[in-house]
Protein backbone atom coordinates (compact mmCIF):
# COMPACT_ATOMS: atom_id res chain seq x y z
CA UNK A 1 0.00 0.00 0.00
CA UNK A 2 2.82 2.52 0.61
CA UNK A 3 4.24 1.58 -2.62
CA UNK A 4 0.96 2.51 -4.43
CA UNK A 5 0.97 6.05 -2.47
CA UNK A 6 4.44 6.75 -3.50
CA UNK A 7 3.62 6.30 -6.91
CA UNK A 8 0.54 8.24 -6.79
CA UNK A 9 2.80 10.82 -5.24
CA UNK A 10 4.66 10.62 -8.31
CA UNK A 11 1.64 11.12 -10.82
CA UNK A 12 0.60 14.28 -8.53
CA UNK A 13 4.04 15.69 -9.87
CA UNK A 14 2.45 15.70 -13.73
CA UNK A 15 -0.89 15.52 -13.11
CA UNK A 16 -3.73 17.53 -11.55
CA UNK A 17 -5.02 15.92 -8.20
CA UNK A 18 -8.45 15.33 -9.59
CA UNK A 19 -7.18 13.52 -12.91
CA UNK A 20 -4.64 11.16 -10.74
CA UNK A 21 -6.80 10.42 -7.43
CA UNK A 22 -9.97 8.87 -10.77
CA UNK A 23 -7.22 6.99 -12.65
CA UNK A 24 -5.64 5.37 -9.08
CA UNK A 25 -9.19 4.59 -8.04
CA UNK A 26 -10.57 3.60 -11.36
CA UNK A 27 -7.43 1.47 -12.32
CA UNK A 28 -7.92 -0.31 -8.72
CA UNK A 29 -11.33 -0.87 -9.38
CA UNK A 30 -10.57 -2.90 -13.03
CA UNK A 31 -7.98 -4.80 -11.22
CA UNK A 32 -10.44 -5.53 -8.24
CA UNK A 33 -13.34 -7.12 -10.76
CA UNK A 34 -10.90 -8.68 -12.64
CA UNK A 35 -9.11 -10.54 -9.83
CA UNK A 36 -12.55 -11.51 -8.59
CA UNK A 37 -13.92 -12.74 -11.65
CA UNK A 38 -10.41 -14.71 -12.36
CA UNK A 39 -9.85 -16.40 -8.56
CA UNK A 40 -13.40 -16.36 -7.21
CA UNK A 41 -15.27 -17.22 -10.25
CA UNK A 42 -17.68 -14.23 -10.16
CA UNK A 43 -20.07 -14.20 -13.41
CA UNK A 44 -19.24 -12.46 -16.17
CA UNK A 45 -22.14 -10.67 -17.81
CA UNK A 46 -22.21 -8.26 -20.41
CA UNK A 47 -23.25 -6.13 -18.70
CA UNK A 48 -20.08 -6.01 -15.69
CA UNK A 49 -18.09 -6.45 -18.89
CA UNK A 50 -19.43 -3.34 -20.27
CA UNK A 51 -19.31 -1.12 -16.63
CA UNK A 52 -15.30 -2.10 -16.57
CA UNK A 53 -15.40 -0.86 -20.30
CA UNK A 54 -16.62 2.78 -19.40
CA UNK A 55 -14.67 2.98 -16.54
CA UNK A 56 -11.14 2.54 -19.09
CA UNK A 57 -12.67 4.78 -21.08
CA UNK A 58 -12.97 7.74 -18.55
CA UNK A 59 -9.68 6.64 -17.75
CA UNK A 60 -8.60 7.11 -20.58
CA UNK A 61 -10.09 10.27 -21.24
CA UNK A 62 -9.28 11.86 -18.07
CA UNK A 63 -5.32 11.20 -18.99
CA UNK A 64 -5.94 12.37 -22.71
CA UNK A 65 -7.66 15.85 -21.46
CA UNK A 66 -5.04 16.15 -18.98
Amino acid sequence: MAARIGFLGLALKSLPVGTAYAVWTGIGTVGTTALGIYLFNEPVTLLRLACIGFILVGIIGLKITS
